[in-house]
């Protein structure tokens, strides 16, 4: 195990939206950094000019910090590091590590044959131009490195894994730099990660192909090599790998839909990694518990039922004022705007009731918003003659009623005993009263919640309405 001290990276690429996926990796990386008093670092991975955007930078960013996994030091930005990347790939050629190759596309096609190793088909380049090796032509050209003659297989000890043993004749003289002096992903990343002083990469093991041409480089270099360590992948409903396309796959999305951070990233934790058969942590508990061995080799099915209930209990296990400040200041709600005139009293007394129902803040703030604009429509319909009767009575008892849980209790249980009904007849008239619905919180809650003022006033008119 590398003994460096410990300082890991999450990499993204600014080609679109963080991926649930990339944010469980940041996450692992962020976890496994804290759990070590390491460092937890960040760098945007630009180099594909075509394709990146500030917009999705600045996304991931905002994702990373929505999450509170701040990196320990400045985010590095890849492109701005260019000249450095070419240096160290002119420095490669010089010492014959690396060479011209000056191959027209047409050529190429000539020079590259395909090769099976375990099944898996590869392209390889024939090396032509390696007799060139210290050698500048004038012609257009690409930097290949020169895979050393002498490699026959290159032996990955990944820490989540286990040892992986790569055949040479998997790869063949890859390109370092482009034509057009745009260096290739597999090159830069080892350069930055050096200067990086990365100890221990933790990614996705669709890197896993990867990995082998990067030690060589770290070798070649005469870089300390990092220890690896591939994430299982994250399935979709149907076991394929979870597509950037798939509705659940935008990790920013689930700030807008009303996912507490800390109960998405405790879903994400437990999607390849266990502690026993706990379920609910917090930040601090997952960091306390995390570490690579308890990762899972296999992928993890992404159960969108099992976030919802992960959520749920975030969300109760919160005080009122909390969700509210979240509503309003992180997810920018406009609980003003559309609960004008509610008291922090009753919002907050209400908050304590919803956020028992709800999975999501979302749904909170719907109910909310529901339940202050008074019932436009109701579950219950119609009222028979008796129970138009038997709410009106209601209504005179309740007039004279002190609004505490304790007096409304005692005088609905007296109430019941004389009109000779069960609470569980009366409970959903008064609820369908005030909610418009027969499912809600507990009516002495409810009642309380929203006062003696608007009790009489809701059940007035759903009276009036039959």
């Amino acid at each position: 195990m590398n003994q460096q001290p410990i300082r890991v990276r999450f990499a993204p690429s600014p080609t679109g939206m963080l991926h649930i996926g990339g944010l469980r990796t940041a996450l692992f990386n962020f976890l496994f950094a804290r759990h070590n008093n390491g460092k937890f670092l960040l760098r945007i991975e630009d180099t594909d000019k075509e394709r990146s955007q500030q917009q999705y930078t600045d996304a991931i960013l905002n994702t990373i910090s929505w999450c509170s996994m701040t990196p320990d030091e400045p985010v590095v930005i890849q492109s701005e590091r260019q000249q450095e990347h070419l240096r160290v790939a002119e420095q490669l050629v010089h010492e014959q590590k690396a060479y011209y190759c000056y191959c027209t596309p047409e050529e190429l096609q000539r020079r590259i044959a395909q090769t099976t190793v375990n099944g898996i088909t590869y392209s390889r380049y024939d090396g032509f131009c390696k007799k060139f090796i210290g050698q500048k032509l004038d012609k257009p050209f690409v930097i290949r490195f020169a895979v050393p003659a002498d490699c026959t297989q290159v032996v990955v000890d990944d820490a989540i894994k286990g040892q992986i043993t790569f055949s040479s004749d998997a790869f063949d003289d890859f390109i370092l730099v482009r034509s057009d002096g745009a260096p290739m992903y597999n090159f830069v990343v080892v350069v930055d990660d050096a200067f990086m002083r990365i100890s221990h990469i933790i990614r996705g093991e669709e890197h896993l192909i990867n990995t082998p041409k990067q030690i060589l480089l770290y070798q070649a270099c005469g870089y300390p090599v990092p220890t690896f360590g591939h994430l299982p992948l994250i399935l979709g409903p149907d076991g394929t790998k979870m597509s950037k396309r798939d509705s659940a796959a935008n990790a920013y999305d689930y700030k807008e839909r009303g996912y507490l951070p800390e109960a998405l990233c405790n879903y994400l934790v437990r999607l390849g990694w266990s502690h026993g058969d706990q379920e609910i942590f917090s930040f601090p508990e997952m960091i306390a518990a995390f570490s690579l061995n308890a990762i899972s080799s296999k992928g993890a099915l992404f159960d969108t039922q099992k976030l919802d209930w992960v959520n749920s209990m975030h969300i109760k296990a919160l005080s009122a004022d909390v969700l509210y400040t979240y509503m309003k200041q992180v997810m920018q709600l406009p609980l003003d705007t559309h609960l004008p005139g509610l008291s922090l009293q009753t919002l907050y007394a209400l908050i304590d009731q919803y956020k028992q129902r709800c999975v999501t803040l979302q749904q909170l703030y719907h109910e909310l918003v529901n339940i202050h604009a008074q019932p436009a429509n109701y579950e219950i319909a119609q009222l028979t003659f008796e129970e138009k009767k038997l709410l009106d009575s209601l209504i005179t008892n309740l007039v004279v009623t002190e609004f505490t849980h304790e007096h409304l209790k005692k005088m609905i249980k007296v109430f019941c005993h004389t009109q000779e009904i069960k609470l569980g007849d009366l409970g959903p008239l008064i609820r369908v009263a005030l909610t418009g619905k027969k499912d809600a919180p507990g009516i002495y809650d409810l009642m309380v919640a929203l006062g003696k003022e608007e009790t009489l006033t809701r059940l007035r008119n759903y009276y009036a309405r039959f």
